[in-house]
């Protein structure tokens, strides 16, 4: 029997990335973002995928989600948390609302999803794969609400294959550096491009794919004693720490 994936934030970037891998190693694929129009433009590109446009910080959603997958596919071996809110600005000016949106999808939503779909998990010994963030690894400039809430995705990772190991289910994180996004690229002046490129050990930024490759390797059968780790796929950007690109010009 096909084995299944949920890959959440799946209409496009990163998630639309590796429901693409996943697609071509022949596992049924269930797509979950909550821009509708996005998430049936990605759903053209995959047509046998199943698209369910669903806003994981809605506490009530886990269990409609479990059941539309129960109901279609009968399984789940795979849960990819991808879906993410980025909202940066000095830390002075974030306040309850900004601080309480970033938190509801990157964490609380992730949370009440894992916890709803455990039970099909438990079925397949399945495995769960987090999307945090360089910024959670280490500290940026205007990332207080983000980069927090992605440090507490890699705990919640760990707590998850503490608890959930005994049920046969792995957990682990991937935290992407810089990417090569088209929100990247639209946002980004090409200062802040150099800047990244002097302070990344490969001098570029990372592709949707790369990311995705390493969420596929964690999932697949390769991966079978891997669980509770956080996985930097960044170039080498958290290694090489900083004052490395003034090193690099003496």
């Amino acid at each position: 029997m096909m084995k299944t994936v949920l890959i959440t934030g799946a209409a496009r970037g990163i998630g639309l990335a590796t429901a693409e891998i996943f697609a071509e190693n022949h596992y049924n694929i269930v797509l979950l973002d909550r821009d509708a129009p996005a998430l049936a433009a990605a759903g053209e590109r995959l047509p046998d995928a199943l698209p369910l446009p669903t806003d994981i910080a809605n506490p009530q959603a886990g269990g409609q989600v479990a059941a539309a997958i129960k109901g279609h596919f009968g399984r789940l071996d795979c849960l990819v948390n991808n879906a993410g809110v980025a909202d940066f600005g000095p830390i002075e000016a974030c306040d309850a609302t900004t601080w309480r949106r970033v938190m509801d999808t990157n964490l609380d939503g992730m949370f009440y999803l894992s916890q709803a779909l455990t039970p099909l998990l438990r079925e397949t010994r399945g495995c769960l794969v987090n999307i945090a963030s360089i910024s959670g690894l280490r500290a940026s400039t205007l990332r207080v609400a983000y980069g927090t809430s992605k440090a507490a995705v890699m705990h919640l990772t760990q707590q998850q294959a503490v608890e959930l190991g005994e049920y046969g289910i792995r957990a682990n994180c991937v935290a992407p550096g810089p990417v090569r996004t088209k929100l990247a690229m639209a946002v980004h002046t090409q200062e802040i491009i150099d800047a990244y490129h002097d302070a990344i050990p490969l001098n570029r930024y990372g592709t949707e794919r790369e990311i995705g490759e390493a969420v596929y390797f964690l999932c697949s059968d390769k991966a079978s004693y891997v669980t509770g780790q956080t996985l930097a796929v960044d170039g080498g950007f958290d290694a090489s720490g900083v004052g490395l690109p003034a090193l690099r010009a003496t």
